[in-house]
């Protein structure tokens, strides 16, 4: 089992940005020190939910800071971006860092993004699917061109080609953040690994790891890739000597965040949108995940593992908004809960 840390450098209330980001800085600097697998780190833009605009940029920091570590996005969001920009800087971490680098994309949502930087409501519900091909094309082959409905190029060398350096002949590795059957299988027509959110519980996520395997048979993904696609379960994980400490923690300091974040939210065109009671959302992640002592927390993971299939674990360690408590949690995390699950 392979267990990471989530990292939104989120902002709770009465906090600066630089707080946030600096907490979520330091919180993967000490993931390494305690062991623990890979830091995923999320994207947001112009809201207090999520302070870090550019997952691979603050990956390439995290990368220099580190020495084993694995770093990913959870989620690069494709939609805003072009996809060979976005491959060629994937391409980058991934020869410079050692192969260390996960790529982790996204659509995003409907928000004002879409307006700032260009790309338009037709990227979002229409464009994924191109934008993927375009970018895992790039990573895999040695010369790329487009001929789609959104990019349009000739055939250009990739440079540098992130399978010459390493031994690993197909690049970095690309996930896809899945939340609906589409989602799933469109990941899985293309063999690639998905992330499931932490809003999830284990019997929905057991039954998008299955439908992603009938759908990659069926589209004719060799059965050893089928096998071995290495999913990542999202969840939150706030570690106490009692359950209600643990408990008590995160209802006092999440639905704040919640709230401030999630209202922040602004569509591209004016829709509505149903926003999560951050009372309830919090009281709902706490019962699907890892919360309380250490056994509690290690059998927890185990029995997601055994119901889903999953052995990725990407979990949310800042839910306290306190750095010193942030620190505490991710080094219990490692001595106490990850020794649990060998």
């Amino acid at each position: 089992m392979r267990v990471g840390s989530f990292v939104l450098a989120a902002q709770f209330p009465g906090q600066g940005e630089g707080e946030a980001l600096h907490r979520a800085v330091r919180s993967a600097e000490v993931a390494e020190e305690a062991g623990l697998d890979t830091v995923w780190l999320a994207e947001h833009h112009f809201v207090p939910y999520g302070t870090c605009p550019s997952a691979i940029t603050l990956a390439a920091l995290l990368l220099g800071r580190t020495r084993r570590l694995r770093v990913g996005t959870a989620v690069s969001v494709l939609p805003t971006v072009h996809p060979v920009a976005l491959g060629e800087q994937a391409a980058l971490l991934h020869i410079t860092s050692g192969g260390r680098f996960s790529l982790g994309l996204g659509r995003g949502g409907p928000w004002v993004d879409l307006e700032v930087f260009g790309a338009g409501l037709d990227a979002y519900e229409k464009g994924f699917p191109e934008s993927l091909d375009l970018l895992v094309r790039w990573l895999r082959e040695p010369s790329v061109g487009a001929d789609g409905e959104r990019f349009r190029f000739r055939e250009v060398p990739v440079v540098p080609r992130p399978s010459e350096s390493l031994d690993e002949a197909e690049g970095p590795e690309v996930v896809v953040a899945c939340t609906s059957p589409a989602s799933v299988r469109l990941a899985a027509e293309r063999g690639l690994p998905m992330l499931l959110g932490m809003h999830v519980g284990d019997e929905e996520k057991a039954e998008m790891v299955a439908l992603w395997r009938r759908h990659a048979r069926a589209c004719g993904r060799p059965a050893r890739e089928v096998h071995r696609a290495a999913h990542v379960s999202a969840g939150i994980c706030q570690i106490a000597d009692r359950r209600t400490d643990a408990t008590e923690t995160l209802m006092k300091a999440m639905p704040g965040w919640l709230r401030q974040g999630l209202e922040a939210h602004v569509t591209v065109d004016g829709r509505q949108r149903r926003m999560r009671d951050p009372l309830a959302y919090t009281e709902l992640l706490c019962g699907l995940h890892p919360v309380g002592p250490p056994r509690l927390c290690a059998d927890r993971l185990a029995a997601t593992s055994e119901r889903t299939g999953i052995s990725r674990f990407a979990l949310l360690v800042e839910g306290s908004g306190d750095l010193a408590a942030t620190e505490e949690n991710v080094r219990r995390l490692g001595a106490e809960v990850l020794p649990r699950l060998d």
